[in-house]
């Protein structure tokens, strides 16, 4: 279970966030909708412990991520965490198989388990047979999918999505929307999209949006 309570955030004096809370069950996935600047990337920051909030407390799992510390916030993040972004985010001097078995590694499993996992991972999305091409060789729209085989393949408790078709044609961003989906319900993770895009949202089981107050139905 995820637990959002009361979070605020604000920078020089301008409030980001105010006063937002959430609570999720296992296998739900909602999208976050809102004008820009409300604070849904601030939101996402703080759910991923990349930034600490002003007030409020994220709680996953009994985690309270106020409570750890730098080192222990790395590993939550190592393996409780994936995180799907519009810039793709994936490391050209890595193949295919290495950027998504690069999550598994850092986990500390053997390079063959590991490669073994991944390659299914891409199987999932489509692009097995592309395991050992390198990214600039890949479409914007298979970019975002070994981007999300990446997010998915250490099976983690919580899939964050910050607006990742914003740079897809419409085409595109319709199946990556429509994988992102399914393997995050198939892997049974707290999945949580943000997007300016209703369209994008739709494709969530429900539409929350954020406001200057917080979440509303």
């Amino acid at each position: 279970m995820l637990e959002i309570t009361s979070l605020s955030r604000s920078f020089n004096g301008r409030v980001a966030l105010h006063s937002t809370s959430l609570k999720l069950n296992d296998g739900e996935y909602v999208a976050i909708v809102g004008e820009s600047g409300v604070g849904k990337s601030t939101l996402l920051n703080l759910i991923a412990g990349l930034d600490r909030a002003d007030q409020g407390s994220v709680v996953l799992d009994g985690d309270k991520l106020s409570g750890l510390d730098e080192a222990a916030l790395t590993r939550w993040r190592r393996n409780k965490l994936g995180f799907v972004f519009q810039a793709f985010h994936i490391l050209p001097h890595l193949n295919l198989l290495q950027n998504v078995a690069l999550p598994l590694w850092l986990q500390g499993d053997s390079g063959a388990a590991a490669d073994d996992t991944a390659r299914q991972m891409l199987d999932a999305v489509g692009l097995g047979e592309r395991a050992a091409s390198w990214p600039h060789e890949l479409s914007g729209g298979e970019l975002q999918r070994v981007a999300i085989a990446r997010a998915l393949v250490h099976r983690p408790r919580l899939v964050l999505a910050d607006e990742p078709t914003g740079n897809l044609d419409p085409a595109n961003a319709a199946r990556v929307l429509a994988l992102l989906g399914e393997r995050i319900r198939a892997v049974g993770a707290i999945g949580i999209l943000v997007t300016h895009s209703r369209e994008a949202a739709a494709t969530a089981d429900r539409v929350l949006h954020l406001t200057p107050d917080g979440l509303q139905e």
